[in-house]
């Protein structure tokens, strides 16, 4: 008979491999998160290096703060749009696993909120950093647009944690489409040539890009708990809409730089202006989520395992990750001169 010991230092009921796996995930996610972190604090100064223009006052902080609202909005965008695509499928999981993984809505909710709330605060001192609580005038926000629409998003944010940890999370819809809505009207002041049209692409690309991203991080958070068949076939639906999402984030795109950017001068401004710069570095980030997306795609079709498509897919979300991030900063940065 031959004995079988533990290894030392194992947890019972798992496998070294698992171990070092998930702690590979874990190091890999907080690098991402990191970096997601750095882009639009650091960002500024290095896109503006040499272009001439003048640095917003607390450009970083905006970017950052944008960059988190951006992030929060997709997470509950992303859960509601993948539970939907899930009905329907057998749960392939193992006896007690929970078919839909825990909700990180009420986490990302609150973090918006937070966000809203400090963005809020600047619009309150006149779009400045305040230095102090005296500087902020709350009762201020209700008389100007871009306050009116602050206001929005906290309370959008508010409403739609509450929903979040309610026993139809499916309420969330209506707020988050506030958020939307609200972001899209803040990009275009009633200044803007057009705002009405400018405001409508940025709904359509936002929407497109929270679902996506979002829709993205929660199928493969889903699809570990329905391994095989189940899995495959959520990662099969998932990967038809989001072939038609891609087409419209493009599209959309590609009309709302034109708009900023005429066509003779896109190709000076996107080397000389600090928005061209770092609206190229998004469309580098995209293009290689798409490849990204594409390659999975291929696998989950082709290969002899079509959940090894989750390999491209994991890098798919961390390219998504940073254009998110990349995104934050383009907000904080002055919009090109239209020559």
């Amino acid at each position: 008979m031959t004995s079988t010991r533990p290894v030392p230092g194992a947890v019972p009921g798992t496998r070294p491999r698992e171990r070092h796996t998930g702690t590979g995930r874990a190091v890999a996610l907080l690098a991402l998160v990191v970096l997601g972190a750095l882009i639009p604090l650091l960002g500024p100064s290095a896109a503006l290096h040499g272009t001439g223009e003048a640095r917003p006052p607390g450009a970083g902080g905006t970017a950052l703060l944008r960059t988190v609202l951006f992030a929060a909005l997709c997470i509950p965008v992303g859960e509601l749009f993948v539970n939907r695509l899930a009905r329907g499928l057998p749960d392939a999981g193992a006896a007690g696993a929970p078919a839909v993984p825990r909700s990180w809505s009420p986490a990302a909710c609150t973090a918006g909120f937070a966000a809203a709330l400090a963005l809020a605060c600047v619009v309150a001192n006149g779009n400045l950093v305040p230095g102090a609580l005296s500087d902020i005038d709350p009762g201020g926000l209700h008389a100007t647009r871009d306050g009116a629409l602050a206001l929005v998003e906290v309370n959008a944010f508010l409403v739609a944690g509450l929903c979040a940890l309610s026993r139809r999370p499916v309420t969330q819809v209506v707020p988050l489409a506030a958020v939307v809505v609200a972001e899209a009207l803040r990009a275009h002041p009633t200044t803007e040539q057009g705002p009405l049209t400018g405001t409508g692409l940025t709904l359509v690309h936002l929407t497109c890009a929270a679902l996506w991203t979002g829709g993205l991080l929660h199928a493969l958070r889903t699809v570990r708990l329905r391994p095989g068949g189940a899995g495959a076939a959520l990662l099969g639906r998932y990967a038809r809409v989001a072939l038609v999402l891609l087409a419209a984030i493009t599209a959309t795109g590609v009309c709302s730089s034109l708009r900023r950017m005429p066509p003779g001068t896109v190709p000076e401004q996107l080397t000389d202006t600090a928005y061209g710069r770092v609206l190229l570095a998004k469309v580098v980030l995209v293009a290689v989520a798409a490849v990204l997306a594409l390659w999975a795609r291929r696998r989950l079709h082709r290969a002899a395992d079509p959940l090894s498509a989750c390999v491209p897919a994991r890098a798919e979300v961390a390219a998504l990750g940073l254009a998110v991030a990349v995104s934050g900063l383009l907000t904080a940065l002055p919009v090109p001169i239209r020559w």
